[in-house]
């Protein structure tokens, strides 16, 4: 692959997810920091928890899932992170080459392990235990793509930010999408505030959108218009099971779109965020409107979650085109008035 054929080029952590299925555990439902309701995944303390089996999965992470579903749906993509020199990095690495993604941007840091995250599975949801290990982060010299997909990364990447940022601003006809992981949300939308005004597109769920945008706003369809108020032209907001809501800037519309039908009860929600998002932005990439755009994302996240970890059930374009094709009727993108 030529480095100046890249469409999609993400940046951000990639990680190994060891899926640790749960077998006997409770569920709480309390009231969350922003009011809305909140889960608790609770085990007896000090107790044997028996679980049913294990999965190791290298080569994930929002960044590193988004990069394989642009590779799956036939664009040129490539990967920018970092790895341990151990044998997670080779496994990490050797996974995304397999699926198609340039792995040439991945640095392998001397001396350094890995990121390893475990994650409770219990039903079809997942409570994931994360680490980012401290890398160096330097943003590496590539050819200029035609979306950069810019998402999770450690606590000390502050300053690499600031880099992406720049890179954006010196590449203005490079569409910059955005989906904040865990410690970009705590951040909060003042420190990374050029970052989201530089937004072509951003992605997040209801919950998340509330801390970053410190409400208790319990309307979804109110919450993309209130995060592109604070930078991004587009904001899509994921309301789990009930759909999504987004607002374009340059029409100012918002729209709603449903749920994909399941076929069945889903298995594993790992990665349905991920690949809604990133799916999104390869329909943009491929020149399609937003009103279609939108309908592609849900479909691949339908897909995702009848399989274990985040990249297995992504679909190649004429799989989910064959899906758009055999939509229900209700399945369209409707203006919100």
């Amino acid at each position: 692959m030529e480095q100046n054929s890249f469409d999609f080029m993400a940046i951000g952590d990639t990680v190994t997810d060891a899926f640790i299925r749960i077998q006997k555990a409770s569920v709480h439902t309390l009231e969350g920091d922003a009011g809305a309701p909140e889960e608790d995944l609770c085990f007896i303390n000090g107790a044997k928890i028996p679980y049913e089996f294990a999965k190791v999965i290298p080569g994930v992470g929002n960044s590193a899932n988004a990069a394989v579903c642009a590779a799956r749906l036939g664009l040129g993509s490539a990967l920018i992170a970092d790895v341990g020199e151990d044998a997670q990095g080779k496994e990490i690495i050797a996974a995304l080459a397999k699926d198609h993604v340039n792995t040439d941007y991945i640095r392998v840091n001397p001396g350094k392990s890995s990121n390893y995250h475990y994650v409770l599975w219990f039903r079809a949801e997942r409570t994931i235990l994360i680490k980012h290990e401290t890398f160096d982060y330097k943003l590496p010299s590539f050819e200029q793509p035609k979306w950069i997909y810019f998402s999770s990364l450690g606590e000390n990447s502050l300053a690499y930010h600031e880099e992406v940022v720049n890179y954006v601003k010196a590449h203005p006809d490079v569409k910059f999408a955005f989906q904040p992981g865990t410690f970009q949300i705590k951040l909060g939308a003042e420190k990374l505030k050029e970052l989201y005004d530089s937004c072509s597109i951003f992605f997040c769920n209801t919950d998340e959108a509330r801390i970053i945008l410190k409400t208790n706003e319990q309307d979804a369809s109110k919450l993309p218009k209130m995060m592109s108020a604070i930078g991004p032209k587009i904001a899509v907001i994921t309301d789990g099971p009930k759909g999504l809501y987004a607002y374009d800037a340059n029409t100012d519309k918002t729209w709603f779109v449903p749920p994909y039908p399941d076929p069945k009860p889903p298995y594993d929600r790992t990665g349905a965020g991920d690949a809604c998002s990133s799916t999104i932005v390869v329909a943009l990439a491929l020149g399609k409107p937003l009103e279609e755009a939108l309908l592609w994302g849900p479909i691949n996240s339908m897909s995702v979650v009848q399989y274990i970890g985040a990249q297995e059930g992504l679909l190649t374009r004429p799989q989910l085109e064959k899906y758009l094709a055999e939509k229900p009727d209700y399945y369209v993108a409707t203006e919100v008035k």
